[in-house]
């Protein structure tokens, strides 16, 4: 198994309410629940791959602010039956600089179609704590460490 970590971004998109974004994968159809992230492309910072990756997954180019951003990078590691599926077996995890953003314009403005490849196919927006019981398990404790960083943004 890979001792690397693949290196991305994470993105808790609040809104005026203090809502938190999430969404559910269409290649991975389950009851969880996810925030926006994915990886940093060559050449890019994790700013740029943020803003990419927002709008990407969500339809969102703007109407949104960052507010802060994770004092360090934050890890997950797969489980071992997922980690020779995903990534071609390269990674044992990702590495992730997370962003909170306050989102402020209107719902509709989320379009989960606007790009070719269509990452959630479903969304909503519910209380920051919550996301930890609806995320997949493997990334429940990467959630945790999330919600302590941001939970600044929430009062």
């Amino acid at each position: 198994m890979s001792e690397k970590y693949r290196k991305g971004v994470g993105i808790f998109l609040i809104n005026k309410n203090n809502r938190l974004w999430v969404g559910q994968r269409l290649d991975h159809k389950n009851e969880f629940w996810q925030m926006p992230q994915g990886g940093i492309d060559f050449s890019e910072s994790p700013e740029d791959a943020m803003r990419r990756e927002l709008m990407e997954e969500t339809g969102l180019e703007h109407n949104y602010e960052i507010i802060g951003k994770s004092s360090s990078w934050l890890r997950y590691n797969l489980p071992s039956d997922l980690v020779n599926i995903l990534w071609e077996g390269k990674y044992k995890g990702q590495e992730q600089i997370w962003f909170a953003c306050r989102f402020f314009g209107n719902d509709k403005q989320v379009n989960l179609e606007k790009y070719s490849k269509p990452e959630f196919y479903k969304w909503k927006w519910i209380d920051p704590i919550d996301a930890i019981k609806h995320a997949v398990p493997f990334k429940k404790k990467l959630y945790n460490s999330v919600l302590n960083e941001f939970r600044r943004f929430l009062d």
